[in-house]
């Protein structure tokens, strides 16, 4: 059966959504079949505390030591200001490629292309960067995984490899996938949100159970190098927190194709959020409290794995592995979904290259194809950097968040002008008849304080330190990373503008008027 409804299936709601998309210009292309609980997936499986704080806490740990868990509700709470713009514009702009259209709408088409220029290279890095994270998972379940050579850490050359076979094969998994059918994608991404969520809530029982230490230990500051003062080892740790939480406005993508958009997405982005926020926070606390030792320079090394394997033995440490794993899969799939709906939003407004091609919605399958392979070859492409140069990799995931934060203040900054200047429209009314998601009178100040958290969070992610982009010694251009991939990214984007400069500013100019208008509707 195809995924998109036909017309003997269309419902007054979808004929309700469908006039609401023609607002804005566009018709219904893509089938309604995400409800509020995949919606919430959607987001919260992007963030993905189970792939991402397994993969990264001994990042934050080796910097900031046990102290580096404040760097967490630091971050999750400049983050949730950011999800409640988000939410409020999500509400208005029920479209997908959310963070491209709204930058646009309140920005201009300039700044709005550029938008979602920076948004798609630093998904598909993204894309890569979860899929390679299998490696730090498989090969401790079993040695099978382990294809090429003994040696699965990542930094080695054995390891590397294996990471991209393992990463390549998930890539084309998730690909065929998301291609073939929304439905199964949703239902897919549903069943490993709710795996997720009762892993984190076992492990963090489980790991509990077999504390070390109390939860004053947070209050310590053991191995935090103080040698040059708090701040800098902090703002590195940081660094962990600023790559998790990321990810949320994901249930802004799938808006097309979500049952009552105005009323859902709002919360679902706001609820992913959240989840994430105190569910990380909590497993961050049992791991601390859970491992074996904190001076043995292990807990650094080697991270959550460690931790599992040490205290809860070989069965149910194996088995929360394996949720990982699944973890892991399904955070790949989301992004890529994700990294999908933002091409295809733009390639409908014929802005990019092959437009007409990746713009195109398969009858059969309700999905669009096309702009599904894309993302998933370009990060099969960046995982190949990973053979011979883990540290080049390490650092193409540093910058791929970035450049998430710098899209997102391409939306957070022209919104808080408009909320300044008066030009932000008033709340209208969801598809239940009910008032739109808004911040109220709070929204100015919400609004900048997201702002300032994101400004600051830009210029700690892209410092150019050796600790982070060059811990071995790779050579300056590793080294001034965040600068090269910042000229090459805008370099291009500039070229990519020019090259499609009438067509877009013609799809745009027909309609952008009407999408203002339907603002309030």
């Amino acid at each position: 059966m195809p995924d998109h409804p036909s017309s003997s299936t269309v419902t007054p709601e979808l004929d309700a959504s469908a006039a609401d998309l023609h607002h804005f210009g566009y018709t219904q292309q893509l089938a309604r079949r995400v409800g509020s609980y995949a919606s919430f997936a959607a987001g919260f499986s992007f963030v993905s505390i189970m792939t991402t704080v397994f993969q990264l806490f001994g990042l934050g740990y080796s910097f900031g030591g046990t102290a580096f868990f404040w760097t967490w509700p630091a971050v999750f709470a400049g983050q949730l200001l950011v999800a409640l713009c988000f939410a409020e514009l999500a509400a208005h702009y029920p479209l997908s490629g959310a963070v491209y259209q709204w930058s646009r709408r309140l920005g201009g088409s300039v700044l709005g292309w550029f938008a979602g220029w920076t948004m798609v290279i630093g998904q598909v890095i993204t894309i890569a960067a979860a899929a390679i994270a299998l490696q730090v998972v498989l090969p401790i379940v079993s040695p099978s995984f382990q294809l090429v050579g003994t040696d699965s850490a990542v930094s080695s050359r054995d390891g590397a490899t294996n990471a991209v076979i393992l990463g390549v094969l998930l890539l084309a998994a998730t690909t065929a996938l998301n291609a073939s059918s929304m439905r199964i994608t949703a239902l897919v991404n549903s069943a490993g949100v709710t795996c997720e969520l009762i892993g984190v809530t076992l492990l963090v029982v489980l790991l509990l159970g077999h504390a070390e230490r109390g939860p004053s230990v947070v209050l310590h500051h053991t191995g935090l190098d103080s040698s040059t003062g708090y701040a800098v080892p902090l703002l590195i740790s940081s660094l962990m927190a600023a790559y998790v939480l990321v990810g949320f406005d994901s249930a802004g993508e799938l808006a097309e194709e979500t049952h009552k958009p105005r009323r859902t997405t709002p919360r679902t982005i706001i609820r992913a959020v959240v989840a994430s926020g105190l569910g990380g926070a909590f497993l961050i606390v049992a791991a601390l409290m859970a491992a074996p030792s904190l001076t043995d320079g292990d807990l650094g090394l080697l991270g959550l794995p460690y931790v599992l394997t040490s205290q809860l033995g070989t069965f149910w440490g194996k088995l929360l592995l394996v949720d990982v794993a699944f973890a892991v899969c399904v955070c790949t799939l989301a992004i890529q979904t994700a990294a999908a709906r933002m091409i295809f939003s733009m390639a409908r407004d014929h802005v990019l290259p092959f437009s007409a091609q990746l713009a195109r919605v398969s009858p059969r399958t309700g999905t669009p194809v096309l702009a599904t392979v894309v993302p998933g070859v370009g990060a099969a492409l960046f995982l190949v950097v990973n053979i011979g140069n883990a540290g080049l990799f390490l650092a193409l995931t540093s910058v791929c968040i970035m450049l998430l934060y710098l899209a997102y203040l391409m939306v957070t900054v022209p919104l808080l002008n408009a909320r300044v200047r008066g030009s932000f429209p008033q709340p209208g009314r969801d598809e239940d008849g009910r008032p739109l998601f808004s911040l109220g009178r709070a929204g100015v100040a919400v609004n900048a304080v997201a702002v300032a958290f994101q400004l600051a969070m830009v210029l700690n992610l892209g410092w150019p330190r050796a600790e982070v982009y060059d811990p071995f010694d790779s050579g300056w251009a590793v080294h001034y990373l965040p600068i090269v991939v910042l000229v090459l990214t805008y370099g291009l984007g500039y070229v990519a503008y020019r090259a499609q400069r009438e067509a877009y500013h013609d799809a745009i100019g027909v309609r952008l008027p009407v999408g203002l208008e339907a603002e309030s509707a």
